[in-house]
């Protein structure tokens, strides 16, 4: 039984994060990014391998290499789930600095 992975569990591990900041700029083998933690390399593999299937990492064999890519498309559905909460805190935060302006004027 294949459970679907959860992308906002994925993200959650700061692990996992830090891979993603990783391979936005640029494809990596999976050799490359473990040498950037002080981990087990098959920890990073499990890392990778819930961060591909989740699809926030594409992989692509070149030669005997395969590097992971972002996958921008699945980053822009996350980001467009979060909008609506950041605008909701943002005004929310507006509302309070006005607050406090006000009071402060008021003294």
């Amino acid at each position: 039984m294949n459970l679907r992975r959860d992308v906002f569990q994925a993200i959650a591990d700061p692990t996992r994060r830090a891979i993603l900041l990783l391979v936005a700029s640029q494809s990596l083998t999976a050799g490359a990014i473990a040498s950037n933690f002080d981990t087990a390399r098959p920890t990073v593999s499990k890392h990778l391998q819930i961060l591909t299937e989740c699809e926030l990492l594409t992989q692509e064999q070149n030669g005997r290499a395969i590097y992971y890519h972002l996958n921008p498309q699945k980053m822009k559905e996350i980001a467009d789930f979060i909008e609506p909460f950041r605008k909701l805190w943002d005004d929310r935060f507006n509302k309070l600095e006005s607050i406090m302006k006000n009071y402060k004027s008021d003294k």
